[in-house]
């Protein structure tokens, strides 16, 4: 069983960070549910979350990024569309999909080429990307299960399972989707359309 910390207690972030450096898998609060989180240049992590998961390896990982720099740890290119868009938007629910560096999309998942990034509006865990770098990151359950919204849920959907060995508990984390928005596409494309509505892409592209 993972061991539980409350994410304001001392300590919390810096020790979620010594577990990622090493490799591991916590499961940390974001601003739409609770997620699996691995750093992207560990891919031993972010094996174990597909492991964990038990997510098709066709379905990649998406990433969540703490400072605007870190971007191009990630991303191979950033179109103006993308700019446009994460500078309206992040922080926030918006995921923008670009061409991902080789070394980064080949721990992802899928065929490889392409990341989803996202700058979240939840100031912790951007405070924790900022200490451990880059994170892949996708929802704390079962694959095809609901997402689990609170710690108590994490710890009860991953029970037996010690591939995860921290869960920041930060109360219940309930909220809609990001909008996934294709930015390798001129004019980009809508993937998936959630707290952001398509419209306002529209209009902020316009």
């Amino acid at each position: 069983m993972p061991e539980v910390m409350a994410f304001g207690d001392d300590g919390a972030l810096e020790a979620a960070a010594r577990v990622l450096d090493g490799g591991g898998v916590v499961a940390v609060p974001t601003d739409t549910v609770y997620g699996l989180a691995a750093r992207v240049d560990r891919p031993v992590g972010a094996a174990a979350i597909f492991t964990v998961k038990g997510r098709p390896p066709d379905v990649a990982l998406p990433v969540l990024i703490g400072r605007w720099r870190q971007l191009h740890e990630v991303a191979a290119s950033w179109p103006k569309q993308a700019s446009v868009l994460a500078s309206r938007f992040w922080p926030g629910a918006l995921t923008v999909v670009v061409r991902a560096r080789p070394e980064v999309g080949a721990v992802l998942g899928g065929d490889g080429t392409t990341v989803g990034i996202r700058r979240p509006a939840h100031k912790g865990v951007r405070k924790l990307c900022q200490l451990a770098g880059p994170l892949a990151v996708t929802s704390a359950n079962r694959h095809g299960e609901p997402p689990c919204t609170t710690a108590e849920q994490v710890v009860a959907a991953l029970s037996g399972d010690r591939s995860v060995a921290l869960v920041l508990d930060d109360g219940p984390c309930d909220d809609e989707p990001s909008t996934v928005v294709d930015c390798t596409v001129s004019p980009p494309t809508c993937l998936r359309e959630g707290a952001i509505p398509w419209s306002w892409i529209e209009a902020s592209l316009r």
